[in-house]
């Protein structure tokens, strides 16, 4: 690793007057070279996952341990990856950019602020709901009723005692009742990392509807005259951030919306921009394929154009183990029967993304632990598919141990069929029928229910004309299903769908299923008790 950047950027044809410093090690880049001849090929590979368990899976890691491999083979490769939140940071996740031999560096520094556009994204989000207060106080118009305010605040960091509270009381405005999100889940950040320019992110912010009038007509954040400050706040962090992994390979870090919660994709200017430069972009989607994977191909994809070359979906044993119905004190243990009645749950996944048109490479995320015996398991039940499937050990040997995964991947984008990029539902289908091919064809369940709230919700996106957009499942990343309890891959079941949220200016309608909530809580013992500063070095993240 490079304690410059220089060096990374030369890679990427960069010279110093196209980075905008932020200290030694990180920098934003200017979106101007985008006006420039694009000098890579521009393959995109979308890295995914079969559903989380305790256990881990090790997608980022697997992204940055990809990028390096294929930068030791002599290819010009670049990872496009999600800036890390807070929440996880502090909460029980911990970092987010990578482990072992494949991580971003200055790792700490990115963990925490970054170059800071996590909290630009706080503080447009929240401006936007100071001024909205205001105007409800002073009485502007359009008024607004007071009871139908949809905007909510956000911070970055896990507060569950925010979720739901009042405002306005001891006579300082109209007591309502709102609450907080955290900033991963705010349409801001969204926003941020579906716009295509500084004219798109404007007209986005504007479209913003924030509450509705007292004649049931949208008040938006132009109705407010809130988006030129709100674009002044943004300025800086609509440029991707340009980091370096530990082999000094490149990558861009760009917005970090959560995929159970939001989209669960980097930035579109960060992708395109990769794209630009080089020859293979490594991007991922938060969580399983059922989350990430699902909202990358029917939200960044359908909205912008872009189209990915290749999908790796990562697994582990541990985590087939899980789904197989071994016990986290037991997953040490060797047990190739559990490997194969865990596979349901990877191939849940692979039978999604194969409705998209991709023959995807799985990656096995090598643990210390795992034998040859289950490592055949998943060779032999994936090629019985006609998918290969990689054992991969790049979270201890760096690009090298990846340099097997690199290969295939090389091989299936180049010489393997052309994928026939395939949605799976149309923009004309009604918002239900949308949820529901989501629910059978990507988790592969039997039906969706609608409660009485989202119902009501439904008919007022009927009358202001968006049953046109995506849709946007939040929901739990731990099943397939709505219910965080049935791991492998339930069938027959029913997801509820509780509220259908309006976000205009990301162009999409979230879906809240099941008892997800869009401000997570901190454990019995999160990760902040074991973060400090000893000696000016930061300790505890990442």
């Amino acid at each position: 690793m490079s304690h410059s950047l220089d060096p990374i950027a030369a890679q990427l044809g960069l010279g110093p007057d196209d980075l905008i410093p932020y200290g030694r090690k990180l920098a934003k880049v200017s979106r101007e070279i985008l006006d420039r001849p694009a000098t890579g090929k521009g393959r995109l590979i979308l890295v995914t996952a079969l559903t989380p368990t305790p256990a881990g899976e090790g997608k980022t890691t697997t992204s940055i341990g990809l990028t390096q491999a294929l930068h030791r083979l002599g290819h010009k490769a670049i990872a496009a990856l999600r800036e890390p939140s807070l929440g996880p940071c502090f909460g029980v996740k911990g970092g987010g950019t990578g482990g072992g031999k494949s991580k971003l560096e200055p790792s700490p520094e990115i963990n925490l602020h970054c170059t800071g556009d996590l909290h630009a994204i706080t503080a447009a989000n929240n401006l936007l709901s100071a001024l909205i207060d205001a105007h409800i106080h002073f009485r502007k118009t359009p008024r607004i009723d007071p009871r139908k305010v949809v905007w909510r605040r956000v911070v970055d960091v896990n507060d569950r005692a925010l979720r739901s509270m009042v405002t306005g009381l001891a006579g300082q405005g109209l007591a309502s009742e709102t609450g907080f999100d955290i900033t991963a889940a705010s349409e801001v950040m969204a926003i941020l990392a579906l716009a295509e320019s500084e004219d798109d992110l404007r007209a986005r912010l504007a479209r913003i509807i924030v509450a509705f009038d007292e004649d049931r007509n949208p008040v938006t954040a132009e109705d407010l005259k809130a988006v030129g400050a709100m674009m002044a706040l943004l300025r800086d962090a609509l440029d991707p951030n340009l980091v370096q992994t530990t082999e000094g390979a490149p990558a861009l870090v760009h917005a970090g919306p959560f995929a159970n919660i939001a989209h669960g994709c980097s930035s579109v200017i960060g992708t395109r921009m990769s794209k630009h430069m080089a020859d293979w972009v490594i991007t991922e989607a938060g969580f399983g394929a059922d989350l990430g994977a699902e909202k990358f191909m029917h939200i960044k994809c359908r909205q912008t154009g872009l189209r990915p070359d290749g999908v790796v979906v990562v697994a582990t044993i541990r985590a087939l183990k899980m789904h197989g119905g071994v016990g986290m004190k037991e997953l040490t243990e060797p047990n190739p029967e559990a490997v194969a009645k865990g596979m349901a749950n990877l191939n849940r996944h692979l039978d999604s993304i194969g409705r998209y048109g991709f023959t995807p490479v799985v990656a096995i995320n090598r643990f210390h632990a795992d034998t040859d015996a289950e490592l055949d398991v998943v060779v032999k039940l994936c090629a019985e598919r006609g998918i290969q499937a990689v054992p991969s050990t790049h979270f201890a040997d760096g690009g090298a141990g990846a340099e097997a995964l690199a290969h295939a991947v090389i091989k299936q984008v180049t010489e393997g069929p052309a994928p026939r990029f395939n949605l799976l539902y149309a923009d004309e289908d009604p918002i239900p029928a949308k949820i529901k091919a989501v629910v059978q064809q990507v988790y592969g369940g039997a039906d969706v229910v609608l409660e009485g709230k989202a119902k009501l919700q439904l008919g007022r996106i009927k009358r202001l004309g968006l049953g046109h957009l995506p849709i946007c499942m939040s929901k739990t990343q731990n099943s397939v299903s709505d219910n965080p309890k049935l791991r492998g891959a339930p069938e027959g079941f029913t997801v509820t769908v509780r509220e259908l949220l309006i976000s205009a200016g990301a162009g999409f309608i979230v879906a809240l299923a099941g008892d997800l909530v869009r401000m997570p809580g901190l454990g019995r013992v999160p990760q902040a008790v074991n973060v400090d500063l000893v000696d000016g070095e930061i300790q505890g993240v990442g």
